[in-house]
């Protein structure tokens, strides 16, 4: 017999799968796990100095147990340095490939295949998430400062090869900068939240390493990137070492054209402090001004110094180029031939009678007497004054023979020196005193002195003279120095061209007045005059 089974009643229920559960009853939920690999606490640095993502050459700076890391792009540092340019040329790369590839050997110059992923867009990505991983076929290069072996020698950047690795490539790939998660703030409305975001939005400043080297090397790196560099906008005379051993670094690796107008922008802005320190030291900013490719202040400097030549001839031979010493010994030759051209005019000059002729004594001799002490005192003040002749002449020619041992060291009996004259005045100081005219040279006391000296050679009348001849000599007094007041304009007006000054430096302010500098400023720098064009 067969049994069939009985229909029930109620439908049968479906028997859902042991993985699917009802969401109406109660369950522990488990949150998905969590990558902080790529998010806010794991950021990748890509800014100065650190480019983590983007950079290919690593520079380390080692000084005085002092540290300093640079990851910066190879284009940017050969655009700005040609030492860099052909360090990480094509040719000098091949070369220092194959260098360590035969220093390392085949065994560890082979790395194993790397592993890599594609993502959708057949980019590689890293397994672990992060947003970007760098192409390990790119070329790395890699710099550290080498001190040598001597204590004289000048510590230089020297390229190291990159170390290999087990996974192939130059150089493993550094995990991400830790950074710290800031926590997010409250939130808030008002002035709070714009206070917050402005706090956040603030500029911290950049602040100089302690170390002058690592300094230097910061701020030439800094000016390659177009950031600001680290110098003493106060102290002008820190600032000038500053700018100093930076512009001879950027000599090094032949980065002037770059480094130049940051150091130039700089010292301009100091203004008339600077007109001031080119006054005391011409000769050191002259090389600086030519190191800095500064028009501004390698002229200010030359003028100076071609004004006191020869004094800076040792300071500048073979500290600066021949055609830096070339364009000095121009300029002092050019000088030198204006100095000799007005010095002649100046003793060509004349006074004439009314009827057009010159003055002689036999024609007007007051006028003459004036023309010749304008002569005789130029004569005083632009030639060597000859050595005086000794006060005992005879003890050179007949020495006593009573002079023993000990007679030397008697101040008495010792023989008499010649004597010399006080120089004259420097030729920019008597040059300014012939333009400023007037009362600055051969006042009215001297003038009167002189011209009753000369009148008592020339008059045969007793001593006691009648109130005529008095007052006839006051007119002629007054005549004599009325035409030395003439003779005087026409000099001022002969000596204007050695007057002139191209100096940004003002002399009546800034150098006490007129006579505040003895030599002349009148050297004109010309657009074409500048060694490095």
């Amino acid at each position: 017999m067969v049994s069939h089974p009985q229909p029930s009643d109620q439908a049968p229920t479906a028997r859902r799968p042991a993985s699917v559960t009802s969401r109406s009853t109660t369950t522990r939920r488990h949150r998905a796990t969590r990558s902080h690999s790529g998010g806010a606490s794991f950021r990748l640095h890509n800014e100065f100095p650190d480019f983590a993502q983007t950079g290919d050459v690593e520079i380390i700076i080692n000084a005085e147990g002092q540290e300093k890391r640079y990851t910066l792009h190879r284009l940017i540092l050969a655009q700005c340095s040609g030492f860099f340019e052909a360090g990480t040329s094509e040719d000098w790369s091949r070369n220092q490939a194959q260098g360590a590839a035969s220093t390392t050997g085949p065994a560890h110059g082979n790395g194993l295949a790397k592993i890599g992923e594609e993502d959708e867009f057949g980019r590689g990505a890293s397994k672990a998430g992060l947003p970007f991983a760098p192409p390990q076929d790119r070329y790395r290069w890699k710099y550290e400062l080498d001190w040598g072996n001597k204590d004289d020698e000048v510590p230089m950047l020297v390229q190291k090869p990159m170390p290999s690795t087990l996974f192939g490539g130059d150089q493993p790939y550094r995990p991400p900068a830790v950074s710290y998660k800031q926590p997010a703030p409250p939130p808030a409305n008002g002035f709070f939240r714009s206070f917050t975001a402005m706090q956040s939005a603030a500029y911290i400043p950049h602040q100089a390493p302690d170390n002058d080297l690592i300094r230097d090397y910061d701020n030439l790196f800094r000016i390659f990137y177009n950031y600001p560099p680290s110098l003493d906008p106060l102290n002008i005379a820190e600032s000038y070492i500053q700018c100093k051993s930076l512009l001879n670094l950027a000599d090094m690796y032949d980065a002037l054209e770059v480094v130049g107008p940051r150091i130039d922008h700089h010292l301009l802005q100091f203004q008339s402090r600077l007109w001031k320190q080119i006054a005391k030291y011409p000769p050191s900013y002259l090389k600086l001004g030519y190191l800095a490719r500064s028009k501004v202040i390698f002229a200010e400097a030359l003028v100076h110094v071609v004004g006191q030549w020869p004094s800076a001839t040792n300071q500048l031979q073979h500290h600066v180029p021949d055609s830096v010493f070339d364009l000095i010994e121009d300029k002092v030759e050019e000088l030198a031939e204006k100095r000799l051209k007005i010095e002649g005019k100046l003793f060509r000059l004349t006074l004439t009678t009314p009827r057009g002729e010159r003055v002689t004594p036999m024609n007007s001799y007051v006028d003459w007497l004036a023309l010749s002490l304008f002569r005789q005192w130029l004569i005083e003040n632009t030639s060597p004054p000859p050595p005086l002749p000794p006060k005992n002449p005879s003890h050179f020619n007949q020495p006593s023979p009573r002079t023993n041992n000990h007679t030397n060291n008697n101040p008495s009996s010792r023989a008499q020196q010649p004597q010399y004259q006080n120089p004259p005045i420097s030729s920019g100081s008597l040059y300014r005193l012939l333009f400023a005219a007037g009362p600055a040279y051969l006042p009215h006391d001297e003038l009167k002195r002189f011209f009753k000296t000369a009148k008592s050679f020339s008059s045969d009348s007793s001593s006691g003279g009648s109130s005529s001849d008095v007052n006839y000599r006051r007119d002629e007094l007054k005549k004599f120095e009325r035409r030395m007041d003439e003779v005087k304009l026409m000099a001022r007006e002969t000596v204007r061209p050695l007057i002139k000054s191209f100096l940004e430096l003002d002399l009546g302010r800034d150098a006490g007045g007129a006579g505040g500098l003895g030599y002349l400023t009148c050297t004109k720098v010309e657009e074409g005059d500048f060694p490095w064009e």
